[in-house]
């Protein structure tokens, strides 16, 4: 049974001859005093994890891996879990300070390097250098400041818009709050130029898409890219706060009027001219020219078409925190485990949709394509509203809270403020947007009632004649045609307490493609009459899109992925609660021969299962852990212990191997 976000494996401790003098700590609130052989107990902060030292070792293959000081390669099973929250790494008993835990940190700039676009010359995305470094501290009473819809601004707010972004962009171009050096911040964490502290290959990067990052980087990025925006027109509107585009409201699922003036910093000249307004948008598009797609489709089904989508996204298939959030991210860890609900669709087509077409030189550019996207000022107001559904999500109950995994409150970013001060700031900062100075103003969400009646209500787009593969597909597959196959069940029958404890979700394994190719494909159960219907069929269970992007040296490399989908209710309305299997139909909406398929499962998300940082229950349980002393433990060079997990209350024993 697939746990909400797994604890890191046990930890493998191994000791030298000669440390006799040496002491083990357990617990991220023991550290050693370098002046004593003896261990000081600390006070635990309310999140307190400490860090882990990753070090790279190349094999004869030029194969980088985290490895400790003897040599030995461990990857995430460095890193250990204490049932409250505690994690540590592995240690060697030298002088030497032991190194715990595993939240992304921040990077260090002066590793940054060049990324390479699909063509042309490498491109430097790094910002300006600085070591001076402060951490995050809260405003005192901020005041709280309303984030608008941009379809319902007045034409006040319009014209100092203009002007704070006409400032931003004259500014010197060494200057960090200047607009092109604030685009760069998204290519620099986007495209690979951060390695991970202790790294230099191009496998363990800082990448804040394809994971559980994903909401709050961009929640942090909005967030200084606003504060700079204010300072710059505190002489017109100190209340000045960015709009939103509210693309999921259908008054506002056209491209704001004053981003398409061609007159107007506004204006981006790379976009797709079939996009402006009055088009209306779609979250369900795929810009591969040679799919059947229905051209005739009306308004009114384009808008009942994005409803659906943001019903299914967002109530539907994401009731658990790893299903909107995305898979665990932690130090040491190659990227891309697997995107979130939201960060597929509708985020994904919306970039897609709004950039370039791709053909000949054209790649996406700008909206279109990662390394690029933020050089559009729409950018900011297409992921302020990806930033407003995360407090919607969350207010509709249920499981939908945010992750209480240290290693994601833990994780770091790096942002110049508006008074150029480089701010380290932590995920678990970013959770309150009140305590961040703004709240989103209250528009209509219609899509909450946009759930579909019944199995194939609504119209079925014309181009559905392809015929799909057989039923006995064997796996890995390339995905090049329509693809149907049987997923056995782990459970059936289940009853309402089951349900409410336990989240069905279908899993899309294996994904693996070219990461400079744009990407979709749509997801079916049980939809015996194959179609391209998308979101207005009952039987539709969501898709995968992949914005492309494209690392550094120009490579050609390859993503490996997964995606995850909700499909408890979808069951429950096709009447399919009691079938020991179902039917998967993948649509792909692209191009042939870019993507394979390792494989299709079923597990379960399970509800309420909470892990605590340390701070919160440690402390009661009344159980000091306090240095154990290895003399007499130690039997021979290298020998090895393990410490095993135990139930409540939070226990731990070596054990010897």
């Amino acid at each position: 049974m697939a746990s909400l976000y797994p604890s890191p494996p046990p930890l493998s401790i191994t000791a030298n001859n000669g440390a006799s003098g040496a002491s083990l700590s357990f617990g991220s609130f023991l550290f050693k005093n370098p002046k004593s052989k003896a261990s000081k107990v600390a006070k635990p902060s309310q999140y307190y994890v400490s860090r882990v030292s990753c070090k790279a070792t190349k094999d004869d293959n030029d194969t980088v891996e985290p490895t400790n000081d003897l040599g030995m390669f461990d990857r995430r099973d460095m890193l250990i879990g204490l049932g409250a929250g505690l994690y540590g790494t592995t240690a060697t008993l030298t002088n030497e300070s032991l190194s715990l835990a595993a939240p992304i940190l921040a990077p260090d700039l002066s590793k940054c390097h060049e990324v390479a676009p699909v063509q042309g010359d490498p491109i430097n995305c790094c910002p300006p250098f600085s070591s001076n470094i402060i951490d995050f501290e809260f405003p005192l009473n901020p005041k709280v400041k309303v984030r608008q819809a941009a379809h319902l601004v007045d034409e006040t707010y319009i014209k100092n818009y203009k002007e704070a972004v006409r400032r931003m962009k004259a500014l010197p171009a060494d200057d960090p709050r200047n607009f092109t050096q604030q685009a760069n911040i998204h290519c620099a964490y986007c495209d690979g130029a951060y390695p991970q502290p202790g790294f230099s290959d191009t496998e363990h990067v800082v990448q804040v898409h394809q994971s559980w990052l994903f909401f709050p980087f961009h929640r942090w990025y909005l967030y200084f890219y606003e504060k700079i925006l204010a300072s710059l027109i505190v002489d017109l509107d100190p209340d000045f706060t960015i709009p939103f585009w509210n693309w999921d409201n259908p008054k506002g699922m056209t491209i704001p009027s004053f981003y398409a003036e061609f007159d107007s910093p506004l204006y981006d000249t790379l976009r797709d001219p079939n996009s402006q307004p009055p088009k209306l948008i779609n979250l369900n598009y795929s810009s591969d020219g040679e799919i059947p797609v229905d051209k005739t489709i009306t308004p009114e089904e384009q808008v009942l078409s994005n409803l659906r989508v943001m019903y299914t996204q967002l109530v539907s298939g994401s009731k658990t925190p790893s299903l909107f959030f995305g898979c665990a991210f932690r130090a040491c860890d190659t990227e891309n485990p697997g995107q979130g609900s939201v960060e597929s669709s509708p985020h994904g087509p919306v970039h897609v949709w709004t950039g370039r077409p791709w053909g000949g030189e054209s790649h996406g550019e700008d909206m279109g394509n990662l390394y690029s996207a933020a050089r559009d000022p729409i950018f900011y107001s297409h992921h302020a509203n990806v930033d407003r559904l995360w407090p919607i999500w969350k207010s509709l109950g249920g499981n939908r809270r945010d992750i209480d995994d240290c290693d994601w409150l833990e994780s770091e970013f790096l942002f110049y403020d508006e008074n150029k001060n480089l701010v380290r700031v932590k995920v678990k900062d970013s959770l309150d947007t009140k305590k961040l100075g703004y709240v989103y103003q209250d528009v209509d969400i219609p899509w909450l009632r946009a759930k579909a009646s019944s199995p194939q209500q609504g119209r079925v787009p014309k181009g559905s004649n392809k015929k799909r593969s057989d039923q006995g597909t064997k796996f890995p597959l390339a995905l090049d045609s329509i693809v149907t196959t049987v997923v056995k069940r782990p459970k059936k029958r289940r009853s309402k307490e089951e349900k409410e404890q336990e989240e069905e979700v279908l899993v899309i394994e294996g994904i693996q493609f070219e990461e400079h190719f744009g990407i979709k494909f749509d997801v079916y159960i049980n939809d015996e009459d194959v179609g391209l219907g998308g979101p207005i069929k009952t039987e539709f269970a969501g898709s995968f899109v992949h914005v492309p992007h494209k690392h550094k040296h120009g490579k050609e490399k390859k993503i490996k992925t997964r995606q995850r989908f909700g499909i408890t209710d979808l069951l429950e309305d096709l009447g399919a609660e009691d079938d020991e299997s179902v039917l998967v139909t993948l649509v792909p909406m692209f191009k042939r021969g870019h993507v394979t398929i390792e494989g299709i499962k079923i597990e379960f998300d399970r509800y309420g299962r909470r892990c605590y940082c340390i701070g919160r229950y440690w402390m009661r349980l009344k159980l000091m852990i306090t240095t154990i002393s290895l003399r007499g433990l130690m039997l021979a060079k290298r020998r090895s212990f393990f410490l095993y997990q135990l139930p409540m209350p939070d226990l731990w024993f070596l054990h010897q191997e």
